[in-house]
């Protein structure tokens, strides 16, 4: 497991184990979780999407916070990290990640960083592990398109109805919905802005 620029974001590259069946993707372990990031993980939801060619999910959060752990089973996506954290030196900075079925990877986000991704292939299948059960009043979001964000998606983006009225990162900011908090957890941030 590797850090990222992003403090509390970490990249694991999964073990596939393949015979004459077929494979077996290991994407998470709790003990190298616990390895890595310091604390054992916080499991209370699994989720699994298939999404459609373009289509953007996110950038999500949750209030007070919620960790993920994120991987692509089917197809191929780009995954994205925010920092949205107001009191972060890496505030307002991005990491994508590519992630697809075939050299499989989970990427880790701890609590307070926003979270998307932008399926690659038709009917990509991604599946994440939630510290947070789903409750519709705690959920945020932040416009994936925001021009002062810049992330950099390779396709036009497809957007549900919620996503594209969410505001940006600055005015989410104004309204008092970002997390204020300096990073909990992770390895020193580089500073800059990454992409995959």
């Amino acid at each position: 497991m590797r850090p990222s620029g992003i403090e509390g974001l970490w990249i694991e590259r999964s073990s596939v184990h393949q015979d004459h069946r077929g494979s077996l993707h290991e994407w998470f372990r709790a003990s190298r979780f616990t390895d890595a990031t310091g604390r054992p993980p916080a499991i209370a939801q699994a989720n699994c999407t298939v999404t459609r060619r373009g289509s953007v999910r996110g950038i999500h959060f949750a209030t007070p916070g919620q960790a993920k752990s994120v991987a692509c089973v089917r197809g191929t996506v780009l995954d994205v990290a925010v920092d949205i954290r107001t009191g972060s030196p890496t505030y307002g900075r991005w990491h994508a990640e590519r992630l697809d079925g075939e050299s499989p990877a989970t990427v880790h986000l701890s609590e307070d960083l926003g979270h998307a991704f932008m399926a690659l292939s038709e009917n990509a299948v991604v599946i994440y592990l939630s510290s947070t059960e789903y409750a519709p009043g705690r959920a945020r979001a932040v416009h994936p398109l925001d021009p002062a964000l810049g992330i950099d998606w390779p396709l036009t983006p497809v957007l549900s109805e919620q996503d594209s009225s969410a505001p940006t990162l600055a005015e989410a900011r104004a309204a008092g919905l970002l997390p204020t908090g300096t990073p909990r957890t992770g390895t020193p941030a580089t500073g800059t802005r990454s992409s995959a």
